[in-house]
């Protein structure tokens, strides 16, 4: 082995050799295992939440292919209609073209070659990652075969007047043109005001005040509401006030959706603009019929101007004839096709003119945005295809309630039933061109006929020939087709052996911030169209937050690329990233001591494992999941501590085990008499332990527990100590050659099933030294991955052993503490005093004399019966206590000095921070974390000095 561990000469290299072999697809004898990835945009790159995500799912896979399960990680991308049109458009932006000039089809040609060359950026960087899918069955959301999967879910649901195309308030973009999804926006807070309209009562007695934060909108109102039980209103329920700056009339109605305590008590209703205003509206709408003007008005244009005259298909849902012909009295003509923000600036100058306004006031409010295009989204009327998803909504709640799906942790549960049970309908159109467009064809009256095909359509509904048919522009929004990925990936409609075999899937692994958008749907779907769960288990894992507990986005600079851990990052592209804003503080200060030299090349790479132990460390089941890069740093560590182990190991196993290369022979001297100590029958004790933890916490989905296990029993148990304990063995010309052999075998025995347990959390470390030590260990097989995974075996505990090493490794504890804290050199042999214990205790010591000597750096042990000890330090280890006494081994007056000046320091540092504590100028206005991290700092201080000042003592009587 390298004498350096280098995760760059290994990772890529066993990956390229994993694919390559085929190991990847399912094989195995036992009960199929499979996990459907969630399909990554075509558009993406790697970002922590993937690479979190992916580590999770990947252990899995690896834990359960081990376990000798068919297993499959079907590996997907989502085509990401909005994202990809836009990479696209920008494309031909630079080139002075948009996509009309092209054309519809022209266009989508173009979109796929740009998927041919760039859109496979995000497979690759999953390669990089680990990621053990199968790529000989990946697939893609347009694919031919998923695409007739979409379409014959669309039709069916038509069919079964499940999917109907109306008129609603959707998310629209006005940059985009499109509606999108209410995960595709972003509510930010920002600064704005709070305007204080007057609205007059029409009988002249006075005016009501409403509060708005887009005055705008007012343009559009229908009603003023306050609530029914409001004493200031009450009397005015039922009568009219005049709409400002306008020639209308609108009631003032009662609803409980009013809050009294907020602004005035009166809230303007303006249900073509506001979602909450819909719903109050819907419940007044038969009551209003009869007012004139009482209905959806919709003031704005695709792209958020208003409408600048009555022939732009203003709606006015519910009017007459009559009315549509007084449609120009409802927008004034000089707001009309102005932008939404110049109209807000004007209708407020005039109210202000007019007297109608009130005040403004300064106001934080949340501003929606769209994530793609960031321009702020506008709640807009428009007609849009819908799924009817109450009926699909009701076996989706049945199926988690009766306990055919389990949410991992259970208390996710309640989140999907408040919104199953509030469920509305789901639109699922947009208004671009790149996606899955929708089967459905018009005639010149608006009839809408649904197929396949234009074909398929006349001859479905025994159409002449001669009939004109239009089919729908719009495609079908990316959630839809996302919603069958667990059976369409699988050959759905065709009952595939993939689908009998694979079908239901065993777990989805994803975040709670899409349960109902993805999650949700997939288990409507799926029980609507194969009457089967499409999992039996969701695994929702907590989002990755920067170090300060901040979602990671580019506009805060806070965003870290898992590649540029895992592979390093030199300094001039380090600070081009700082310099676009894109990473989190903790990096960007590592640039700064760059630029004084402290780093001068950039970022050292951490390797793929020590990035993917950080991630399942972090797996705790909690909602965020703050990432530090010392954490990494940490782990890098582990992965060289098991590096170096697994040297010393192939360095110093007994030369019987290694006198000959013959495969033959060298298993021919496992077989051999072996004599196991206690130290090889304590660590095979702990190593059963520790197989038992970790096979737990992988299925309970508790991977920090698995890890942290693995990471205590490596470091501590086999490195610390299990290797300490070998020296003495191997080392000692008088120790049997059965003793030797037991030691040299136990090394290997764990070493070689502490590789196969961890391996599906660190894969790449575990197969390079799982390929040097498999020989030894009487293993065959080419790779490790398809190795068995280590089985829990009670009857290979041995008690008694762990015991016994116990007890040593608290006495050499407690004889090293007594070392550090009197600064007495680690290697300068002590005598040692005992007193007191028990009979047992005097058994281990003449058992163990000679590991404690070792281990220890002993000089002499000697117990007192009687006798008063001299001047020592202490510790216990049980009832025994262990004496060093201090004269002759320190100087005293050399020491006396160096804990003078710490005791110093300790307690100016300790006046600090209780200065500063004291202060109430401090503590009432930082922050409570901050105030808590001081208090707990001033603790430590304390104790430190206490520590320093006891020490003092014992030293300055010798």
């Amino acid at each position: 082995m390298d004498k350096n561990y280098n995760p760059q000469t290994i990772e890529q290299h066993w990956y390229q050799i994993w694919e390559q072999r085929g190991y990847f697809a399912p094989r195995g004898d036992h009960s199929p295992y499979c996990i459907m990835i969630p399909p990554p945009n075509v558009t993406g790159h790697l970002h922590m939440g993937h690479a979190f995500q992916d580590t999770i799912m990947d252990a899995l896979i690896r834990y359960h292919r081990m376990c000798g399960d068919k297993t499959l990680w079907q590996v997907g991308t989502d085509h990401a209609g909005i994202a990809t049109q836009m990479v696209v458009e920008r494309q031909l932006n630079a080139q002075n073209k948009n996509r009309h000039d092209l054309g519809r089809e022209s266009f989508i040609q173009k979109i796929w070659e740009w998927k041919e060359h760039s859109g496979g950026t995000i497979t690759h960087q999953l390669r990089r990652m680990g990621a053990s899918v199968d790529w000989t069955q990946e697939r893609f959301t347009m694919d031919e075969e998923l695409s007739q999967a979409v379409t014959e879910v669309f039709i069916r649901l038509f069919d079964e007047e499940l999917i109907y195309r109306g008129q609603r308030l959707v998310n629209w973009d006005p940059i985009l043109h499109t509606a999108i999804s209410d995960l595709e926006v972003i509510s930010e807070e920002e600064n704005s005001y709070l305007w204080h309209l007057r609205y007059p009562l029409t009988d002249g007695s006075g005016y009501l005040v409403v509060a708005t934060t887009r005055p705008e909108t007012m343009l559009g109102d229908a009603a003023v509401a306050v609530h029914p039980e409001d004493s200031r209103y009450q009397q005015l329920i039922g009568k009219e006030v005049e709409l400002p700056l306008t020639d209308r009339t609108i009631p003032i109605i009662a609803d409980t959706y009013v809050d009294p305590a907020f602004g005035s008590g009166c809230v303007k209703i303006t249900p073509a603009h506001d979602f909450n205003d819909y719903e109050v509206w819907q419940q007044h709408k038969q009551k209003l019929a009869s007012q004139p003007h009482s209905g959806l008005i919709n003031i704005f244009t695709l792209d958020a101007r208003i409408k600048s005259c009555a022939s732009e298909d203003i709606t006015l849902s519910d009017f007459s004839k009559k009315e549509h012909l007084a449609v120009y009295k409802l927008i004034p003509e000089k707001y009309r096709g102005l932008d939404r923000f110049k109209a807000r600036e004007r209708i407020i100058a005039d109210l202000e003119q007019a007297n109608l306004l009130e005040k403004k006031e300064t106001h934080k409010l949340m501003v929606p945005r769209g994530d793609r295009s960031r321009a702020v989204i506008e709640p807009y009327l428009t007609n849009q295809w819908f799924v009817k998803t109450n009926l699909l909504a009701k076996s989706a709640i049945k199926a988690v309630e009766n306990g055919e799906i389990r949410f991992v942790p259970e208390n996710w549960n309640k989140i999907y039933f408040d919104w199953m049970h509030n469920i509305q309908d789901w639109c699922i159109s947009r208004q671009i061109w790149w996606g899955h467009r929708i089967p459905a064809w018009y005639d010149a009256k608006g009839k809408i006929y649904v197929a396949p095909t234009e074909d398929q359509a006349r001859q479905k509904y025994n159409l002449p020939s001669n009939l004109q048919l239009e089919q729908d522009a719009d495609v079908l929004d990316t959630w839809f087709s996302s919603a069958l990925w667990p059976f369409s990936t699988l050959g759905w409609p065709k009952n595939t052996p993939q689908l009998q075999t694979f079908y239901p899937t065993s777990v989805l692994v994803t975040g709670f911030d899409i349960i109902f958008f993805w999650v949700a749907r997939m288990i409507m779907m799926s029980l609507k169209f194969t009457g089967k769960i499409p999992f039996h288990e969701v695994y929702i894992h907590g989002l990755i937050r920067d170090s300060e507990g901040q979602k990671m986005s580019k506009s805060k600079g806070n965003v870290l690329d898992p590649l540029d851990l895992i592979d390093g990052i030199d300094l001039e592209s380090l600070v081009t990233k700082r310099t676009a804003g894109l990473m989190q503080p903790a990096l960007a200060k590592r640039i700064e001591k760059a630029t004084r030299k402290e780093f001068p090349q950039g970022i050292s790479a951490f390797g793929c494992d020590a990035l993917r132990f950080t991630f399942a460390i972090l797996a705790t089941g909690g909602r965020d999941i703050r990432f530090d890069l010392g954490r990494i740093e940490g782990y890098r560590n582990f992965c060289n501590k098991l590096w170096n182990a697994a040297r010393y190991v192939m360095m110093n196993v007994s030369p019987e085990m290694q006198q000959s290369n013959d495969e033959e022979e060298n298993l021919s001297q496992v077989g051999k008499i072996i004599i196991l100590g206690t130290p090889e029958r304590w660590i095979l004790s702990r190593l059963q332990e520790t197989i038992r933890q970790v096979t737990e916490g992988i299925k309970s989905y508790r991977f920090d527990r698995a890890a942290q296990v693995l990471y205590s029993f490596t470091w501590n148990e086999y490195c610390d100590w299990y290797l300490e304990f070998s020296k003495p063995i191997l080392n000692n010309p008088a120790i049997s050659i059965a003793a030797k052999r037991g030691t040299s075998h136990t090394l290997i025995q764990v070493l070689e099933t502490l590789l196969r347990l961890a391996h599906p959390i660190i894969p790449f470390i575990t197969e390079e030294i799982w390929q040097q030590i498999a020989p030894l260990a009487g293993r065959e097989g080419k790779t490790i991955m398809l190795q068995p995974y280590p089985l829990f075996e009670i009857e290979n505990i041995d008690q008694t052993a762990i015991n016994e090493i116990e007890w040593i490794i608290a006495f050499v504890s407690g004889v090293r503490s007594i070392r550090s804290q009197m600064n007495i050199p680690p290697n300068k042999p002590v005598p040692l005093l005992l007193q007191a214990g028990t009979s047992d205790d005097q058994k281990r010591l003449e058992a163990n004399r000679e590991f404690l000597a070792t281990l220890a750096k002993i000089d002499s042990i000697h117990w007192l019966n009687n006798e008063q000890p001299p001047p020592a330090a202490t510790a216990l280890v049980g009832k025994l206590e262990i004496l060093i006494p201090l004269a002759g081994l320190i100087d005293t007056e050399a020491e006396l000095k160096r804990l003078d000046r710490e005791i110093q320091k300790l307690r100016k540092d300790l006046e600090r921070l209780q200065n500063k504590l004291a202060n109430p100028d401090y503590t009432e206005r930082a922050p409570t974390e901050i105030v808590e991290k001081e208090q707990l700092k001033a603790q430590e201080v304390a104790t430190a000095l206490s520590v320093m000042q006891q020490q003092r003592a014992k030293i300055a009587v010798l």
